[in-house]
């Protein structure tokens, strides 16, 4: 749970490098793109250009490198070569790295061509809402505070938070203690201290905060098939705050 420093010194080069496949994807013009070729792209650049492992494909017999969940898919979309990416879509796109055996996860929610306002306002509050929930990150802070600050956020705008699925402590392996919920009450949960590494990754829903699993065993969708966003980022507890592992070049004025 909590890091060496020359453990976090491989966990920032594994956040590093998965920043590189995000800003690569930010050049990628994804429509028309089915989300298997989205999922090779990836692929691909992990292993070729970054020489990097992508930690998800073969994990718990998942069979590719990403997740793609398109609009009312909430996680864990499955990429396939019929599922072509539209222009209006919301596309979810979540991704991990291993390197020098640390591992690094995160997702964005990327808005493909001219979406409409009722999506543009989804995604935008869902990358506020995440973090809301970084911004309480702190030695002697509890998890309860993340999950406050991100559910106030949320409901402020009239959003449910998908409580099924969570944010998980992260290092030699994909999934380790704690559990990092995206609602709760302050001052509650886990006290947080200096070394501890953890993903962020609230998911919020237009409409109900419901969610089903399909026939494959994999893709999450709402209940009401109306729209879901996530963003997600791999942090830090530092002696002072929070680093976040996985930031990218365009997100440095939020950090």
């Amino acid at each position: 749970m909590v890091k060496t420093p020359q453990e976090l010194d491989l966990m920032r080069e594994a956040g590093r490098l998965l920043a590189k496949v995000f800003e690569m994807l930010d050049r990628t013009p994804l429509a028309g793109m089915s989300t298997l070729e989205i999922d090779t792209l990836v692929e691909r650049y992990i292993t070729d250009e970054l020489h990097a492992r992508p930690a998800s494909k073969g994990q718990y017999g998942y069979g590719f490198v990403l997740n793609c969940s398109i609009n009312h898919v909430v996680c864990h979309g499955v990429p396939d070569a019929g599922t072509i990416v539209q222009d209006g879509d919301i596309i979810n796109l979540d991704i991990t790295l291993e390197k020098h055996g640390f591992i690094a996860d995160s997702s964005k929610t990327y808005m493909v061509g001219t979406v409409s306002p009722q999506a543009k306002r989804l995604v935008k509050v869902t990358q506020e809402a995440l973090w809301k929930g970084i911004a309480q990150v702190r030695p002697g802070a509890t998890l309860g505070d993340i999950g406050a600050a991100i559910e106030r956020h949320a409901k402020q705008h009239g959003y449910a938070i998908v409580r099924d699925y969570c944010g998980h402590g992260i290092g030699r392996e994909m999934h380790e203690e704690p559990s990092v919920l995206h609602f709760g009450r302050p001052g509650t949960g886990m006290k947080l201290r200096e070394g501890m590494t953890f993903t962020i990754e609230p998911m919020l829903n237009q409409g109900t905060r419901k969610v089903t699993t399909l026939d494959d065993g994999w893709t999450v969708v709402t209940n009401d098939r109306k729209l879901s966003a996530q963003f997600e980022h791999t942090v830090a507890v530092t002696a002072t705050g929070v680093e976040v592992l996985t930031l990218r070049e365009g997100e440095r004025a939020l950090a």
